[in-house]
Parts: structure tokens; sequence; C-alpha cells
């Protein structure tokens, strides 16, 4: 397969173009891609907006793991990009993700017994979700697993935190918007509890962060705590 023009990239992985219909997400690291892409398939029969996967189409392809995920190319913006370009406000970034957190877990789990628990993606955030002329479309889902959603809304409130405590962030101020405007869409959803300090606790194990962003896990969490009740 050839491939062609790098037309994204972020901590985990790279996205090159294929060409006009598809793209090739290259991880730094082999994972269980196919996992990946099943969960996909299956949140996308759902109803849920993620790019249609290929997940026979691999140029390294044996293996339960592998770098590649070949999937349908996306035009348009990320919804952070948007964001930071003033093509989208900060409240509705925040009303977007809720949204979106709200139609994944309305989804039953893929293989667990537990009535409760729901697809999760637990790195949905604004430079996660793109946005095309037919919607937002959530990217990135090699964190996914099943659990309590409460845990995944969290993840998200912790994401943007984390941002909103950075003093010496040039986005600390509209990112305390968008987690107010996250928290508001989130409702009830939203666990302020324990599915908070395993978000938390989640996010610090992040080998991808640095020392300096785990720095300001315990701020983020004080933040969000001190919105519920302010």
């Amino acid at each position: 397969m050839e491939i062609g023009e790098l037309v994204g990239w972020g901590r985990s992985a790279a996205v090159y173009a294929i060409d006009g219909d598809r793209v090739l997400r290259r991880y730094r690291t082999p994972l269980n891609v196919r996992r990946e892409a099943a969960v996909m398939a299956y949140v996308a029969a759902h109803g849920f907006p993620v790019p249609d996967v290929y997940p026979d189409v691999y140029p390294d392809a044996g293996g339960e793991l592998s770098t590649d995920l070949v999937m349908r190319r996306l035009s348009g913006p990320t919804m952070l990009r948007a964001l930071i370009d003033g093509e989208i406000s900060a409240e509705e970034v925040g009303r977007v993700t809720a949204g979106l957190l709200r139609q994944l877990h309305a989804i039953p789990a893929r293989v667990s017994g537990d009535p409760r628990d729901r697809v999760l993606h637990l790195d949905l955030h604004p430079d996660n979700v793109m946005l095309t002329p037919h919607g937002p479309y959530v990217i990135d889902w090699c964190n996914t697993q099943e659990g309590p959603p409460g845990l995944d809304c969290a993840m998200s409130a912790v994401i943007v935190g984390q941002v909103a405590v950075d003093e010496e962030s040039p986005f600390t101020t509209v990112a305390r918007e968008v987690l107010v405007a996250l928290l508001d869409g989130l409702g009830d959803a939203m666990d302020f509890g324990d599915g908070l300090d395993q978000a938390s606790a989640r996010r610090g194990a992040d080998q991808g962060l640095t020392a300096r962003e785990v720095g300001f896990l315990d701020a983020a969490v004080s933040l969000i705590r001190e919105l519920r009740t302010g």
C-alpha cells in the first residue's frame, strides 16, 4: 500500500493520506488496532459518528498487534482548531462534547455482561472531535474500554481541567469556559466522586503526559468539584 502525505499527528500516532477517501493512522508502538476497529464499527452501527474503518487492510498485517489502522478520510478541522480560530465558541465546544458523551453512553456495552457498563472513549476532548460537513465525528479510539459512563465523563472533564488551571497557557480562560459548559451539559451524568478520582489516577499514569501536565491534576480535580458547587 502506498502511503501519501502526512495529514495529522499527535502524541501517540501520525495520520497519512492513502488516497482521497482513506487515511492510515500509524501508531508509534504496536496496539490491538483490530479491537479498536471493532469498537468503532460497533458504535457506528448504533449511529454514533466515527470514521468508517477497514480492519482487514494493513501494510503490516499479521497478528493482533499492529501499528496501522486504515479508516475513511474526514474533511474539516478539529473542534480545538475551530475554537482557536474563532469558528466555534467555548460554550458550544463544551455543549457538543457533553452531547457526544451522552450519545455514546446510550449505546449498550459490546462485550460486558454488566448492564450498567457502556462503551467508553476515555480520551474524548476537543482535539479528538472533527467538525465535518456532516457534523462532529469522534476520532482516536485507542484508549477505549467498557465500564461506568461517569468515568468517561470525568476523564473528559479532567483533560479540559488541566488546561483550565495552567496559568501559563494562553487558553486558560477559554478552557475554563469549555469546562463550565461541559459540566452543565453533562449534568447528573458526571461522576464527581470515585469516577473523578479514577479519571485523575488514569490520567496521571499516562506515560504520554509530561511531569508538568501531571502536576496540574490535583488542581484540575479541585476546580471541577468547585464548579459543581459554584
